[in-house]
């Protein structure tokens, strides 16, 4: 991926916080990296125990476990199915896995942890024991082991993930990674992710609590439960995933099923609204924007990923050490530091060549009761909001589909039509969507109501 580059004082500010991540995080070894417009603007690297034998820094090619982060990639592979017609979210997981435990929680409770399940799967340690294939694994299950009544909140699930990549592979009919290289990798030209590490890849440690010393950690394949954590990658290959992930490439993931993909749908009462979980992916909140992506952690490595789609940046962090590095806080400094330094841009503004006529008639002042608003055409989409709104967020957004009539994408009328109201003389009347009246002046009594109040 070529470099697109930061400021030479941005880049000062970056590596300075990895430096001070890498030492009080104690860690061997560490990258980061931030991408910018779908290039990698950013690299910096700490630490020279990549391994017992390298004393050399991590370098761009330096695989490391990627944990949880994996979960990501399944989740966009089973979209892709729900894309292609093959499956549907409200499906129980007994139609694509019969006989199995937790049958009767559907895809959709799956990918967003909402299911309730267990956090781990039975038996020994999954994340430090040679895994067992998904018969045994799902013969260990007992559904009256569950942790949380279905769809209560976010209660975090690997296990949930062990099921949901097998549902992809007994419907793509191969294995999941090979669906996962065959259907999301090599199209995105990541082809140092991989199921097993492939030199040159750091080796994971553990440091020892009382002293600076290492202790190397186990790395097994964890067979049915590699879809929830198994990956190792480079911070060239995950820096081209958080490009897709800030502008998606329609023939991989539809955009608008990563926008489903990243609203949020479970939480919990301990984050609020700081963090939350969509369809696969972690939400996590930075003032008035949330960032979407995830953290991970396998025996002797952590990673994060977190993603600004909005302004398509996004930061990428890996270390080879079990515990110390602060895997959604660093990435999240990481953007902030980038957008503090060199802030986005807005978009060009560029004026229309012609406004329709059916759209010119309708625009300017309108009242919902005695409140003002204002319906103003930018771009391409109406714009209903009060004068003192001051937010754009806070508007309705409306978008033409045919004469007359335009569908709500953005706001309280989301998914609703707009309609214009025309008096018998062709003149327009109101505007109605969804029984909510708006008036060129405050209760107009030829509108229906609220129109003629007293």
């Amino acid at each position: 991926m070529t470099a697109g580059g930061v400021l030479e004082s941005t880049a000062v500010q970056l590596q300075q916080l990895v430096a001070v991540e890498q030492a009080s995080g104690r860690l061997p070894s560490m990258v980061a990296g931030v991408v910018r417009d779908g290039e990698l603007a950013w690299v910096g690297a700490r630490g020279s125990a990549v391994s017992l034998a390298d004393s050399a820094p991590a370098g761009h090619d330096t695989q490391y476990r990627i944990g949880s982060i994996t979960k990501t990639m399944t989740a966009l592979l089973v979209m892709q199915l729900r894309d292609a017609g093959a499956l549907d979210l409200s499906d129980q997981a007994s139609v694509h896995l019969p006989g199995t435990a937790y049958g009767d929680r559907t895809l959709r409770q799956l990918l967003a942890h909402s299911a309730g399940i267990p956090a781990e799967p039975p038996g020994s340690w999954w994340e430090r024991s040679p895994g067992v294939s998904f018969a045994e694994l799902t013969s260990r299950l007992n559904a009256d082991q569950a942790a949380l009544p279905v769809a209560r909140q976010y209660h975090y699930s690997n296990l949930a993930f062990g099921l949901l990549g097998e549902v992809v592979a007994r419907t793509r009919g191969l294995s999941w990674f090979e669906a996962l290289n065959t259907h999301l990798l090599q199209p995105l030209r990541m082809t140092r992710t991989t199921h097993s590490a492939s030199p040159p890849c750091a080796e994971g440690f553990s440091v020892q609590a009382f002293a600076d010393a290492l202790t190397s950690e186990p790395s097994h394949d964890t067979q049915s439960m590699a879809p929830a954590g198994q990956l190792w990658s480079t911070i060239e290959d995950l820096a081209r995933y958080a490009a897709f992930l800030a502008g998606p490439l329609a023939h991989i993931i539809r955009p608008a099923t990563l926008d489903e993909m990243t609203t949020l749908q479970s939480g919990t009462p301990e984050e609020g609204l700081t963090a939350a979980y969509g369809l696969g992916f972690r939400l996590a909140g930075a003032g008035e924007r949330t960032l979407v992506g995830h953290t991970g952690s396998m025996p002797g490595f952590q990673a994060g990923l977190f993603v600004d789609r909005e302004r398509r940046t996004g930061a990428v962090c890996m270390a080879n050490a079990t515990a110390g590095m602060r895997c959604q806080g660093l990435p999240l400094d990481l953007l902030a530091t980038l957008q503090r330094n060199e802030p986005m841009a807005p978009e060009e503004w560029r004026p229309v060549r012609e406004v329709p006529a059916d759209i010119s008639e309708i625009l300017g002042l309108w009242h919902w009761g005695e409140t003002a608003l204002l319906l103003s055409f930018e771009g391409s989409e109406l714009v209903l909001a009060t004068a003192a709104a001051g937010n754009a967020r806070a508007a309705y957004r409306y978008r033409p589909v045919g004469s007359g009539r335009f569908l709500g994408v953005s706001g309280y009328h989301t998914g609703e039509m707009l309609h214009v109201a025309r008096a018998p003389d062709g003149a327009v009347s109101h505007l109605e969507c969804a029984t909510f009246i708006y008036t060129r002046r405050p209760y107009d009594p030829n509108a229906p109501i609220p129109g003629g109040a007293a």
